[in-house]
């Protein structure tokens, strides 16, 4: 369980750019051009899951966080699931060099993943791009703050109105899990984990702080890794 250390007010960030090529220290490169290094070994265990095809689109500041950017994560990549966007941030890990002395994990040693419902959004691009402000916000505590997030705990805020654009949600923090689908990747740079955040209502949040039900539990009773705008609360 977790209580974040760091105050986390899961809004939009604003400023955020959606390319179709990348910039990378002021030069644009088509997603091919790409320098890889790091950042391949990700690709490589997202694509076994969901090819290159289904990527949806991509989130790319304009300026990498190391260079004196706003936003913590270099990329984050949302790829087209059915009925769900998945979501897979690149940024927490070492993507171009291994600077850290710890050989047994890259960087931090999570990137962290999201399955958003298709719904009828009346902007479905804000929508999109809300989500990967609260990504980005949870990641500045980890660049910040030291907060590593592990599996099956929670997140809770206090926040008391929806994380979607209009505030009109239920779901106002996330639990976490080990992502199903992603597997740990292993390589020279260390290992990297992927950890799924799933959203969750004030209610099932306040029943796992009570020690009503663990973390784990109430992901059974939920009985899926996608987090729904409109869903009611399992608890």
């Amino acid at each position: 369980m977790k209580v974040s250390k760091t105050v986390l007010v899961l809004t939009a960030i604003m400023g955020m750019t959606w390319l179709g090529t990348f910039a990378m220290n002021g030069v644009a490169y088509t997603p091919e051009e790409v320098p890889q290094y790091g950042m391949l070994v990700i690709e490589d265990a997202v694509e076994l899951v969901y090819p290159n095809k289904s990527i949806y689109t991509n989130y790319v500041p304009l300026i990498r966080w190391d260079l004196g950017g706003p936003d913590p994560l270099d990329r984050v990549a949302i790829y087209d699931g059915g009925d769900y966007y998945k979501y897979v941030t690149y940024g927490l890990t070492e993507l171009y060099d291994k600077k850290s002395e710890d050989r047994t994990k890259s960087g931090f040693g999570m990137e962290f993943t999201l399955k958003l419902k298709k719904d009828a959004y009346e902007d479905e691009e804000k929508e999109l791009k809300n989500v990967v402000g609260h990504l980005q916000t949870l990641a500045r505590a980890t660049k910040e703050d030291g907060e590593i997030f592990k599996p099956y705990e929670y997140i809770y805020t206090g926040q008391t109105f929806g994380m979607d654009i209009e505030h009109k949600s239920n779901i106002v923090g996330f639990i976490t899990i080990p992502d199903p689908e992603l597997r740990v990747v292993h390589n020279f740079y260390g290992s990297v984990d992927f950890i799924a955040f799933i959203g969750v209502t004030e209610q099932e949040l306040q029943a796992v702080m009570k020690k009503e039900l663990t973390v784990k539990e109430l992901y059974e009773k939920l009985g899926s890794d996608v987090t729904s705008y409109t869903r009611k609360s399992v608890i």
